[in-house]
């Protein structure tokens, strides 16, 4: 069973390439992020006619989070639990009905939380605002972990783990995706006893998943890695394989973000 998150940035314009990918790799089920359209304007015929289900949490211009599943799913929230008056299109959860052994999936988009700083050197409302959407992550993952349930976490986390997985460490050192507290959060999720996926199944392998547009960023190899799959002990003993799909990115119009998969046992 393939399982694949993708940030399209924008799933009107990327849809070509979208199709393409989904056509070749054929994942099973697929965890899409930043799609910048409202729910309605999903190509949802276009998807459907590949042979997946849709579950859209969508927002006008901005975020946007969906799950395509070639198997039936329940979809059971479509946004994160903690802040009812939170209204950013960024979370969507549904149990894949894949068999024997169902498995639950996350797609997140995860704030990016820049600029980190006031004038006044304060933090910044859109740097408190990804610490407390991930404090209450870590509430929700903690929930799901005392299901013993198998599930994935999986999606554009705008976090940079170490300094081994940015380009330039300097340069992105009070980055929200780079900072002290944004890294603590995310070894919190670790610490509960979450495996992350590529790191699992590739130590001390030198890739990124996102380059920026300017400056050739591709062509430099100048990139982020910031699209993560997290996996519940259950999820993580069917684990068999996680790698990033660079072809994507080299595409014509590709999306600044390049897909991440990974492979559970049935």
């Amino acid at each position: 069973m393939k399982i694949a998150t993708w940030n399209v940035n924008s799933i009107k314009a990327r849809l070509p390439r979208v199709q393409e990918w989904l056509g070749e790799f054929q994942p099973d089920v697929a965890l899409l992020q930043e799609l910048k359209c409202v729910e309605e304007n999903f190509p949802r015929m276009e998807i459907e006619d590949l042979g997946y289900n849709i579950a859209v949490s969508g927002q006008k211009t901005y975020n946007g989070v969906a799950i395509l599943s070639k198997f039936p799913m329940e979809v059971e929230l479509t946004a994160l639990p903690g802040d009812d008056g939170d209204e950013q299109a960024r979370y969507v959860e549904a149990v894949i009905d894949c068999g024997e052994r169902p498995i639950r999936v996350s797609t997140i988009y995860l704030p990016n939380g820049n600029p980190t700083r006031n004038d006044d050197g304060s933090d910044h409302e859109k740097f408190t605002y990804k610490l407390g959407w991930m404090d209450r992550l870590v509430v929700r993952a903690k929930e799901l972990l005392k299901t013993e349930e198998a599930f994935v976490l999986a999606g554009d986390y705008n976090i940079c783990p170490t300094d081994f997985d940015v380009y330039d460490p300097g340069r992105f050192a009070d980055d929200a995706l780079c900072r002290p507290e944004s890294r603590a959060r995310f070894r919190t999720l670790l610490n509960l006893g979450l495996t992350e996926a590529f790191t699992a199944m590739n130590p001390g392998v030198h890739q990124y998943s996102y380059w920026d547009y300017t400056g050739g960023a591709w062509q430099k190899d100048n990139g982020l890695r910031i699209d993560h799959l997290l996996l519940s002990p259950q999820a993580a003993d069917r684990l068999t394989a996680c790698d990033i799909d660079k072809t994507p990115r080299g595409k014509e119009k590709p999306s600044d973000h390049t897909p991440v998969w990974i492979e559970l046992a049935a």
